[in-house]
């Protein structure tokens, strides 16, 4: 288990009973039953304790946990006949965006989203989940196929943001964020999106723009990070905390705006905790987007897509 910054006092907590049961396992004779059990107690309290009103910034560390289910994760257990398509058709495949044809349930889907990996190895070939223009050049081929054959997609979201290199620009990354968004804008299919971890800026509007939005418990959606919006403002990345509470970017926050359609719970300690409950959970309410946009014609879909957001934050600057 990784512990994060503010969860050192559960670590300890855990770490005893650990060795308890150690000493136990060496040691036939040795009956810890009891005091383990204690330890257990606690810890399951405390845990309780520490996620019970999470501040913004636990949030973003919550978000950015290296045990944090990612979307291969999400895929193995939800879909089936998972057939992964690569390549934008123009320049590279890009690792950090992943996608393919699959089965939710039976349903016929196309499934999309950013993928962080694993390890040091794999989290260097994809990027850390930061997609470079041929990963949203692909998944507009990808959204095209959806279309062309009226197959719903859905987008898995977790990125810090789209890649800001030399290379990335020369090869035109914001316009290839744009043209993403403008495909999400205009497929005449349901689509529909979950923020599983970090919802960075263009990177993850670019295949977020969908018919419905939701975010896990602990996730973060924001036009910039904390780290980023501190080191602008007040020019010290330090004041990360100030900035993540200034930016809105909880799925609390974020669905009292209007710019998210559900909040679907986490286990208590978060995703990472107990990802069969929450994989399980994001299966559900997947399958329930997809039944309430499965009646809507092609230009209902377009046109409600559309109007959901354009009208965003009319009534905040009406106020």
């Amino acid at each position: 288990m990784n512990y994060l910054e503010f969860e050192k006092p559960l670590a300890e907590i855990e770490g005893k009973a650990e060795e308890l049961r150690a000493m136990a396992r060496s040691n036939a004779g040795m009956d810890i039953k009891k005091e383990a059990n204690q330890l257990d107690s606690k810890a399951k309290s405390l845990l309780a304790d520490l996620y019970k009103n999470l501040s913004p910034w636990r949030k973003c560390q919550v978000a950015r946990h290296p045990d944090r289910p990612h979307c291969t994760d999400y895929i193995e257990a939800l879909f089936t006949e998972y057939t992964p398509l690569a390549g934008d058709r123009s320049f590279a495949d890009d690792q950090a965006v992943i996608g393919g044809l699959a089965r939710l349930n039976g349903r016929p889907v196309m499934v999309i989203g950013h993928e962080k990996g694993k390890n040091t190895q794999a989290r260097i070939e994809r990027n850390f989940g930061m997609a470079r223009p041929e990963g949203y050049r692909k998944a507009v081929r990808l959204m095209d196929l959806a279309d062309r054959f009226n197959v719903p997609v859905v987008t898995l979201i977790d990125t810090p943001g789209a890649y800001p290199g030399k290379g990335a620009e020369e090869r035109g990354q914001s316009e290839a964020i744009a043209r993403a968004t403008e495909k999400c804008l205009k497929i005449g299919v349901p689509l529909v999106s979950m923020v599983i971890g970090e919802g960075g800026s263009g990177g993850a509007v670019a295949i977020a723009t969908a018919n419905r939005v939701a975010m896990l418990e602990h996730s973060v959606y924001s036009v910039i990070s904390p780290e980023g919006c501190a080191s602008i403002l007040w020019k010290d990345a330090e004041k990360m905390r100030e900035a993540a509470e200034a930016l809105r970017l909880t799925a609390q926050d974020l669905h009292r705006l209007g710019v998210i359609d559900q909040i679907v719970r986490e286990p208590i300690g978060g995703a990472h905790r107990n990802m069969g409950a929450t994989t399980k959970s994001v299966g559900k309410c997947i399958e329930k987007f997809l039944e309430q946009l499965s009646g809507m014609s092609r230009k209902k879909l377009v046109e409600e897509r559309r109007s959901k957001f354009l009208s965003m934050g009319q009534g905040s600057l009406a106020a």
